[in-house]
């Protein structure tokens, strides 16, 4: 299935301050996951199959995305897969892996737009603003005033993926 999407993520200190203010906002909590994405080498936008632990299926994501600060548009194609092991073997040995993204993720949704609470292993804790892409201009203000409700820094906004911040810190050593 095709989604268009409208993305924005950006490094928070505390994700506890980020908890209270969508309670205050009255978001829904949609639940917490433990979720392990394994990017594969594509020559051409970012290829990853999700594992959510407890569940038996994951999932088959190709995205391609602009790499800009802030609000950014993403067009993904999502496939559902019953044997992700298999699916994870496969890609590893025609593609290749590319980097493993373990995180803990707590999903709450506000006025059409799912907000993802992220603690990544090895790289930090994030804010995730995710919603189907309408209207460039409309999705922009939802984002900047979400943006602004939970106090988030335009310093602390992200470029890229978990897998680009990932790679850069490898490549550190």
């Amino acid at each position: 299935m095709e989604h268009q999407l409208l993305e924005f993520k950006a490094r928070v200190d505390s994700l506890e301050a980020v908890r209270k203010k969508l309670r205050y906002m009255n978001a829904r909590f949609v639940g917490a996951f433990h979720q392990i994405d394994t990017f594969f080498n594509v020559p051409k936008g970012r290829l990853k199959l999700r594992r959510v632990e407890g569940k038996a299926k994951g999932t088959l994501i190709y995205y391609d995305r602009e790499d800009i600060r802030g609000p950014k548009r993403s067009k993904a194609l999502i496939i559902e897969v019953s044997k992700p092991d298999l699916f994870r073997s496969f890609f590893e040995q025609v593609l290749g892996e590319n980097v493993v993204i373990d995180k803990r993720r707590e999903i709450y949704v506000y006025e059409d737009t799912q907000i993802h609470l992220d603690t990544v292993e090895s790289l930090g804790t994030f804010v995730e603003f995710e919603r189907k892409h309408r209207d460039f201009v409309e999705d922009n203000r939802n984002f900047e005033n979400l943006a602004k409700k939970l106090e988030i820094k335009n310093e602390d906004r992200l470029e890229g993926s978990y897998s680009d911040i990932a790679l850069k810190n490898r490549s550190k050593y």
